[in-house]
């Protein structure tokens, strides 16, 4: 008897999932907001965002992903700062596993470009007669490695938070985000 019982407990699920899966038909588009903190190379910073997604097929969904990371500032006032500034432009792939009805986890792989703007002022003073400023910027590109999670709110409205690790050139960063996307 027990066996039965877990054999339909298994079909129940099954099709709870295929039901679930079907809702994300391919065709389905979602366009949205995320808001992200990054942290490596001993910086750590506050972003903001937008992206696109697609689903290819049923489980499979690609996402383009804009993320603008504010500048940080570091040293000291009035005699050096620099500020960091970062954005990451990307496209992922998420392979969608329903959890039930509301809930579906992800992991996701991708690639994109970081890129990074730094610039220094120093008040040279006596020494040097006025200011001195410089400035550089660079872009990599790299590879994203991660996982998340989506929560339909209701049929157009989507939660979700990310993690991903982005792997390239000169900056290794782990960012976190969350966001909402309106599905049409």
């Amino acid at each position: 008897m027990k066996v039965l019982q877990k054999m339909a407990m298994m079909l129940t699920i099954v099709a709870a999932s295929a039901v679930t899966v079907a809702a994300q038909e391919k065709g389905d588009m979602a366009a949205g907001v995320n808001f992200a903190v990054g942290m490596g190379d001993e910086l750590t910073n506050f972003g903001f965002g937008a992206k696109f997604q697609y689903n290819v097929i049923a489980p499979l969904r690609l996402e383009g992903v804009f993320t603008y990371f504010l500048p940080k500032t570091e040293g000291v006032e009035g005699i050096a700062e620099s500020k960091t500034s970062m954005w990451d432009l990307s496209v992922n792939a998420h392979y969608l596993f329903p959890l039930g009805e509301k809930v579906a986890v992800y992991p996701l792989a991708g690639v994109g470009i970081l890129g990074v703007t730094s610039s220094v002022e120093m008040d040279l003073g006596e020494f040097g007669g006025g200011d001195a400023d410089m400035s550089a910027s660079s872009s990599d590109f790299g590879v994203n490695l991660g996982g998340g999670i989506d929560f339909k709110l209701t049929e157009v409205l989507i939660l979700n938070a990310e993690a991903k690790y982005k792997i390239g050139g000169d900056f290794n960063r782990f960012i976190i985000s969350a966001g909402v996307a309106y599905k049409f």
